[in-house]
């Protein structure tokens, strides 16, 4: 089910061809930018108020015989240019019923116009995210069949280029974002680095992590980013990535999924390397008993309920999820003892065993509780006052982001080296002094991932865009050297310190 959009404006779906198909690979052409909106529209293109169009059966025009186009086992894949980098957006990737598993597709014997961006899962309004950002996912549609992928390549990239992959697992708690939310666009690292990107959207909420893993299976969104690592296991080498050495990274509950796919069922072998950015580890112990409460509060909701009320009911379960405390503050999130992870009480060993196969970089910003004590008008006075500020971060700030993620990124890293694992951990401190938000959580994405989205945030009050963007730069080459295997060090001018886990020293 698709929807058009609100107030808010949720346009358009990402159109596909399903079918048989040959692989094999082609070459890389030009072709005009997509109309609708989202992560990868470009400017003057908006996206359109009509519902979707049928595939197209017309004759290609010139400009469409020109786009990049790639033969993957998937099918033939028309993308399109995009300055420095090629596109292909809005790839499905598998197909699922609501509150269903997600299945593999068929190649397509038709081509597959991977043209617009894929659609964000139903979602709520978040309005703490929504008053920082303007909006969580922008311009893009909302839709239950949002299994897509979308992949940025350099420009004109040969299929034997063998480029180091990095596949983006979006945050949002679980219940809110997109893979192609304006908030994660990768042009910049994608054409500055030579690598490829393989941004992923996965269900979200009631649609995606509340199954009582009984009428209604658990863990579905992680299922979801499973089969999309497969989907790129098995199509990548098509647009010039490497399968070989695929990197996950995420941020927030990203970084959470991330670390949990070292361990999940089925994921073994699928990503080599792992940045594991901001996951709050002191959110995840002792979640049963409140999961088990939401489920009882959304058993009263038809399995053919209208999106209306599902989203409706989504907000009703993490009201009832309060009651838990601060993990209330994520209701939603990953149940352990349900396919495809262990029970809680294995975690422990299961990452152990994990640790000689994946390389990671694990971290946290300084002060990620910021983002949350600036929502609280007196506070964020306070944090204003050069004096008063002080006391809010030593009583509230530092306490809650060490509790939160600073302590468990460091206890990740140290279990994950001495148990045979190699990386790393960091912590990002851009900008402190110069907001009172500064290195607050999700303030490392307008350097990681550049954009308009991000100008007008307080992300980054008190630099130009002329410093988000060299800054930034210096950043991506560290988080694209470690997806290329080499060495990650300290770079103060990217605000960010490396610590070999066992020690705390910077590097």
């Amino acid at each position: 089910m698709t929807e058009r959009p609100s107030a808010r404006g949720n346009p358009g779906a990402a159109p596909q061809d399903d079918g048989d198909a040959a692989p094999g690979h082609a070459v890389s052409g030009r072709t005009a930018p997509p109309s609708s909106g989202g992560a990868f529209a470009a400017p003057g293109h908006a996206a359109p108020n009509h519902a979707d169009p049928p595939p197209s059966t017309a004759p290609a025009t010139p400009a469409a015989a020109a786009a990049p186009r790639w033969d993957a086992p998937c099918g033939r894949i028309i993308g399109w240019r995009d300055g420095p980098v090629d596109r292909a957006t809005g790839i499905r990737y598998a197909r699922a019923g609501r509150f269903e598993r997600p299945t593999p597709v068929a190649a397509s014997s038709a081509e597959i116009h991977a043209t617009e961006p894929a659609p964000a899962c139903p979602q709520p309004p978040m309005p703490f995210l929504d008053d920082v950002v303007g909006s969580n996912i922008g311009a893009l549609p909302q839709d239950e069949d949002c299994l897509r992928v979308s992949v940025t390549v350099p420009a004109n990239t040969p299929p034997d280029a063998g480029l180091p992959v990095m596949v983006w697992i979006h945050g949002g708690s679980y219940a809110s974002g997109a893979g192609d939310a304006p908030f994660y666009d990768p042009r910049a690292l994608v054409s500055e680095q030579r690598v490829v990107v393989v941004n992923v959207t996965y269900r979200l909420g009631l649609l995606g992590f509340l199954g009582d893993g009984a009428d209604i299976p658990a863990n579905l969104g992680l299922l979801d980013m499973i089969a999309a690592l497969r989907w790129t296991r098995e199509n990548i080498a098509a647009f010039g990535g490497d399968p070989a050495n695929v990197t996950a990274f995420g941020q927030s509950a990203g970084g959470d999924a991330v670390a949990h796919l070292m361990i999940a069922d089925g994921a073994r072998g699928l990503f080599h390397r792992a940045v594991i950015q901001s996951a709050p580890f002191g959110l995840l112990a002792g979640r049963a008993r409140m999961s088990e409460l939401m489920a009882t509060t959304a058993s009263a909701l038809a399995r053919d309920a209208s999106l209306d009320d599902i989203r409706s009911m989504q907000q009703r379960v993490a009201k009832a999820a309060t009651r838990f405390g601060l993990k209330g503050q994520m209701p939603f999130g990953l149940q352990y003892g349900h396919a495809p992870l262990p029970p809680e009480s294995e975690l422990d060993r299961h990452w152990r065993e994990a640790a000689p196969h994946v390389e990671i970089l694990v971290g946290n910003t300084t002060r990620e509780a910021a983002l949350f004590t600036a929502r609280i008008p007196p506070l964020l006075r306070r944090m204003n006052h050069p004096r008063k500020s002080r006391s809010v971060e030593r009583i509230l700030i530092s306490p809650f982001t060490q509790r939160l993620y600073g302590r468990g990124a460091r206890r990740f890293a140290q279990r994950h080296v001495r148990s045979g694992g190699t990386g790393a951990r960091y912590e990002f401190s851009w900008g402190v002094g110069r907001s009172p938000i500064a290195a607050a959580h999700i303030s490392e994405l307008p350097l990681l991932f550049p954009g308009p989205a991000w100008e007008r945030t307080p992300m980054v009050e008190g630099h130009t865009w002329a410093d988000v963007l060299a800054d930034g730069a210096r950043l991506r080459r560290v988080w694209a050297d470690f997806a290329r295997g080499e060495p990650v060090t300290s770079d103060s001018r990217a605000g960010l310190r490396v610590f070999p886990p066992d020690t705390g020293r910077a590097a």
